[in-house]
């Protein structure tokens, strides 16, 4: 698990820690959420003037071709240093669109809007869930569930790095992901000097549960008619039985959907962890109903 790894070694951001290398070993394996999360984070460390350092001990035929596949490499900051050398090709531009279980890593850039997006992580969920009994009313939802999650980028982000979204079909776990990745200030951090005023009852919340009610009630740092884009999102994708997995700066949270909603019994947090700047959120679909 890459938060396993992380907490095993040094924190990343500490401004001492003036190098960091990163190893993927032998037989490593590396999700599809666990892609946009690295590549977030590795940006994060260039930007913060970290002098980054990638080893991958099988080259192509590991976790670097998976990843170069992906697009990882289009959007890592030119600057981390690749080892033993990045490839002298990208995979998603040879290959992107030829797989329908997928969607190659996505750039979300405040600048230069790609609305197709939202269109083609639902194509391809489409394409993979289509033997759901349910999945004519999935299209619509999840349109929108992609929707919403990227234009929450737009809207809280406030950042100069790009977020990231992709897809990817995992047909021998029955599922399919969907993650989105942003490197801006974080959920509580931009909600919870809100809550003051708008719902001051909450403050005493710890972030686990106060994330479970932004996705129940919609909290907002903009009032209760504004920005209930996750929470609106959660209620679509929990309809579906969807899983939610959603990584804080310090901590991450795995809800699993319960009977009607979102609740804090089935959520599972991970406290304590090594920085990483945002919001990443994964959602996890069956292909089949999830029953």
């Amino acid at each position: 698990m890459l938060e396993e790894v992380l907490v095993s070694g040094c924190e990343p951001h500490d401004p001492d820690n003036a190098k960091v290398d990163f190893k993927f070993p032998t037989g490593s394996k590396v999700m599809i959420d666990a892609a946009l999360r690295l590549l977030s984070l590795f940006n994060q460390l260039d930007h913060s003037m970290h002098r980054v350092r990638l080893h991958f001990e099988e080259g192509l035929d590991g976790a670097m071709g998976y990843l170069n596949r992906m697009g990882f490499f289009d959007h890592l900051s030119p600057r981390v240093e690749v080892l033993p050398g990045r490839p002298d090709f990208s995979g998603a531009e040879i290959f992107g669109g030829m797989n329908a279980g997928l969607v190659e890593i996505a750039r979300i850039n405040r600048e230069v809007r790609d609305n197709a997006l939202p269109s083609r992580l639902t194509e391809a969920l489409i394409s993979a869930c289509g033997d759901r009994s349910d999945a004519s009313e999935l299209e619509g939802a999840a349109w929108t569930i992609f929707a919403e999650l990227i234009d929450n980028i737009f809207s809280h982000s406030q950042t100069p790095l790009d977020g990231y979204a992709a897809l990817q079909v995992y047909s021998g776990g029955d599922n399919l992901k969907v993650a989105v990745s942003d490197s801006g200030l974080g959920i509580m951090e931009t909600l919870r000097p809100a809550l003051k005023q708008e719902a001051p009852a909450l403050l005493r919340l710890s972030d686990l549960d106060l994330l479970v009610e932004i996705f129940r009630q919609g909290i907002s740092r903009h009032g209760a008619d504004r920005g209930c884009g996750l929470k609106g999102s959660a209620a679509k994708a929990m309809k579906y039985k969807a899983e939610l997995d959603v990584r804080l700066p310090n901590a991450r949270v795995l809800l699993k959907p319960g009977t009607q909603e979102y609740r804090p019994d089935t959520a599972f947090c991970y406290e304590q962890l090594p920085l990483i700047w945002g919001t990443h959120i994964c959602f996890t679909f069956r292909l089949d109903n999830g029953t």
